[in-house]
């Protein structure tokens, strides 16, 4: 027990230094007003005050809200299908799923940079075979085309969710797939009526996890496909958040939506968890 408490240090000290002490350090900015440059001065919740009237934040946030509710369904459902697929012995499983998990370990700015390239409308593959076909897209362009754009290059990022439900197929006992056999279902009604309920307590989890990740993790595409555009059509809370930190130099602002989007997420959070408790998926 003492050797396990002992391999715990490291980790314990790493969430200490790089989580709580920051979490603390940005709790406290944002009752200030704080430049970086001059002493943080104390205002009280007037950050918060302020958020409310801020078109921007507003924005930012319906932004992120359309981008969960695009992203997350997406990304579970890749991730499951492909689980329910690659859930097999054969010749070129193995590297089918680590193909599968390979987006999700490839540096997020170099990620965003082939998906650049792809979308680019001049000279991007996929632009040069819809024109081919006649067609032109806005997929970088328009205000929805750069939305949907930016959620399916995050619906690639499956890697844990895949393997979590991978491992959770494996889990369901052979028998109940011999006996459906008997009763003659068929392999749609076998996934709809034995597979996803029986993974369902799973599939709750990872939504709940998703939407913690969708939140936060659109920065880098959206700086570097989008820069926040068109039309402030990809400003998620992420970017927003850094540009009022950064570029503008408003840590204390900065701070207060930070907590304020951490609160907000934490709410969405607490919904889908008493949804999944009455419908008895936890």
């Amino acid at each position: 027990m003492r050797r396990v408490g002992t391999l715990a240090v490291p980790y314990v000290a790493g969430i200490l230094l790089l989580v709580a002490v920051p979490s603390l350090g940005a709790v406290a900015l944002a009752f200030t007003d704080f430049s970086g440059v001059s002493a943080p001065v104390f205002t009280g919740l007037d950050n918060f005050r302020r958020l409310l009237g801020d078109e921007g934040f507003w924005r930012a946030l319906g932004n992120s809200g359309v981008y969960v509710v695009i992203a997350v369904p997406l990304r579970l459902a890749i991730a499951v299908s492909l689980a329910l697929l690659l859930n097999r012995r054969g010749p070129g499983v193995g590297a089918a799923r680590a193909a599968a998990y390979l987006p999700t370990v490839v540096p997020d700015v170099a990620y965003a940079f082939v998906w650049l390239w792809l979308l680019n409308p001049f000279y991007g593959p996929l632009a040069l075979v819809a024109d081919a076909a006649g067609y032109s897209p806005g997929w970088l362009t328009d205000p929805w085309g750069a939305r949907i754009s930016i959620a399916v290059m995050g619906a690639f990022q499956i890697g844990e969710a895949f393997l979590v439900a991978l491992a959770a197929r494996h889990t369901i006992p052979s028998v109940i797939y011999e006996a459906a056999a008997v009763d003659g279902l068929r392999p749609l009604q076998v996934v709809r009526r034995i597979t996803l309920p029986i993974m369902a307590p799973v599939l709750a989890l990872l939504a709940l996890r998703d939407v913690v990740f969708s939140f936060q993790a659109n920065f880098v595409p959206a700086l570097v496909l989008t820069d926040g555009g068109p039309r402030y059509a990809t400003t998620f809370l992420p970017l927003y958040i850094y540009r009022q930190a950064f570029r503008y130099f408003r840590l204390g602002y900065a701070s207060a939506m930070t907590i304020s989007m951490f609160v907000l997420t934490a709410l969405v959070i607490y919904v889908q968890y008493r949804l999944a408790r009455r419908w008895r998926l936890i």
